[in-house]
């Protein structure tokens, strides 16, 4: 039997998060370390396994599967596609730098009991939600991704509830309140999300026999799955709607905002960049690939519903008095050009969308942590507490404005090619629709401006006047992200041809070609 790689890769920070809670209570920076160790032996994995990958090959690749619980016919299966595999390079360099942002961020105020341990915890609910996202990405068993996604809400919840911002307004009980209403309010949503995908996938089973996509997407080449129209479109429904609150889509991102505001700038980072992209990526491998005809039924809807996503985020965002929740709501706008680009139906858009998830993850990754950073400093979220930061903190103000710059998809950093590509995609599918999003362009470039000029620019407010600018394992963290989103923005080809052919076969699942351009005869 060869090597299980995939296994290996999604096991290893999970075997890293036991041996990160076992670290004696007293070994804070003992704990840390073995964290990072794990997170980066993980990256090491991954970037075997996208080495390995061969975009011309089979859709799944490096594929496993075992019998898990026979009975029922679930089976512990895996396979990466070109998706997939780009979002497990994403999951796998991102974690060590959430890890390094948030070194101190678990330390204990003050002197507790020898058995309080959360530095150890916090360290090991990162690296445990590393393990189940990666395992999501990874899962070809429609049963084995539904406990993953559900499982993964354990970790976060604690993560957001238990270790949650410092830098507060208010008193600690209340900013405690806050934290729980926060952890509360994403734990509900996201598990009633995931009841309705429980009927969903129970359903899938009693009409397919199956819970495999493999053998699922064999049977309906042989037409050996039939499956009324109506049923198709229930199942659907069940499965979309827990992906669109993942994700989120309006109007089910309300617990989105709460939930970033009140976590640590490393927590945000893992809830946006990473654990919600387990939704966008569903929507293309689940949605698409098992309902295509009720994909295709429900677009016209889904695509209203982007759009007012990605207008409705921008214009909050542009009122925003809070940071992290300005970049929340940001995060609900790029959301919604991710979900048109899937629906869109083409292949631009589609290229689009899962390059815009990488993209979006290394943007906001980067402009979150340097933004954690300045409010470590400051102690306070508000923009109105600051000024004139360029001053005192160049580079921090210059890591910060590249962070946003590429926020607003700036021509010549990453999500500029990616958001390109979702409009050229839409506009040819549906012009209006490419139309109407292209404002949430203009209102990105008026939220991210406004912040860095309230923020940056201007007289040096005297609470930042003594402000030191970025340090050793800062810059560690800063400048790798702002060279990537460079690089990408520069030379997307690594990702592109990978990505580009997974494509291709979620567009030959709905059965749809791309638009041909109306070329107007010549007289």
């Amino acid at each position: 039997m060869s090597f299980p790689l995939l296994t290996a890769t999604a096991a290893l920070p999970a075997i890293g998060a036991i041996a990160t809670a076992a670290v004696p209570a007293a070994q804070r920076t003992v704990a840390k370390w073995v964290a990072l160790l794990f997170s980066l032996s993980t990256l090491v994995l991954a970037g075997i396994v996208f080495a390995r990958f061969e975009p011309g090959g089979d859709r799944y690749q490096l594929t496993e599967s075992r019998a898990w619980i026979a009975d029922f016919g679930v089976r512990y299966e895996l396979g990466v596609d070109g998706i997939g595999v780009a979002l497990l390079g994403l999951t796998a360099l991102l974690i060590p730098f959430v890890i390094v942002a948030g070194w101190h961020d678990a330390d204990p105020l003050e002197t507790t009991s020898s058995r309080w341990r959360p530095t150890q915890g916090f360290f090991a609910l990162i690296l445990m939600v590393e393990a189940m996202v990666i395992l999501s990405f990874l899962a070809t068993d429609v049963f084995l991704f539904y406990i993953l996604f559900e499982a993964m809400l354990i970790p976060m919840y604690f993560l957001i509830g238990g270790f949650g911002d410092r830098a507060h307004a208010g008193s600690d009980e209340n900013a405690a309140k806050q934290r729980s209403y926060a952890a509360v309010k994403f734990l509900l949503y996201n598990l009633a999300g995931g009841l309705i995908m429980l009927a969903a996938v129970i359903g899938l089973y009693v009409v397919a026999g199956s819970f495999s996509l493999t053998e699922i997407a064999a049977a309906r080449a042989n037409g050996d799955l039939a499956m009324a129209s109506s049923t198709e479109r229930w199942l659907f429904l069940g499965f979309f709607l827990a992906f669109a609150i993942k994700a989120p889509l309006w109007p089910l991102h309300t617990w989105l905002p709460n939930a970033m505001g009140e976590a640590t700038a490393p927590v945000a980072v893992l809830i946006t960049a990473i654990v919600d992209k387990v939704g966008t990526f569903a929507m293309l491998r689940f949605c698409l690939g098992l309902f295509p005809e009720a994909s295709k039924w429900a677009t016209p809807v889904v695509i209203a519903l982007a759009l007012v996503s990605i207008v409705y985020g921008a214009l909050l965002a542009v009122g925003q008095r809070d940071i992290k929740r300005l970049i929340a709501y940001a995060s609900i706008s790029h959301f919604g050009f991710i979900i048109l680009g899937i629906f869109a139906m083409t292949s631009q858009g589609q290229s689009g969308a899962t390059l815009y998830m990488v993209n979006h993850g290394i943007s906001t990754a980067a402009l979150l942590l340097v933004a954690g950073f300045l409010i470590t400093r400051r102690g306070s979220r508000l923009i109105a507490d600051y000024g004139g930061v360029q001053k005192v903190a160049p580079v921090l103000a210059g890591t910060f404005l590249i962070g946003g710059l590429a926020t607003l998809s700036l021509p010549g950093l990453a999500p500029f090619v990616s958001e390109f590509l979702v409009l050229v995609g839409t506009f040819s599918a549906y012009p209006v629709a490419g139309i109407i999003a292209t404002t949430g362009i203009v209102l990105a470039a008026l939220y991210v401006l406004v912040l860095y000029q309230r923020t940056m620019t201007g007289p040096v407010n005297e609470s930042v006047r003594t402000m030191p600018d970025l340090k050793a394992r800062e810059l560690v963290v800063a400048v790798p992200l702002i060279a990537l989103l460079l690089f990408l923005g520069v030379f997307p080809k690594p990702l592109t041809e990978v990505v580009n052919p997974a494509v291709q076969h979620t567009m030959s699942d709905v059965q749809k070609k791309d638009p041909q351009p109306e070329v107007e005869a010549a007289k």
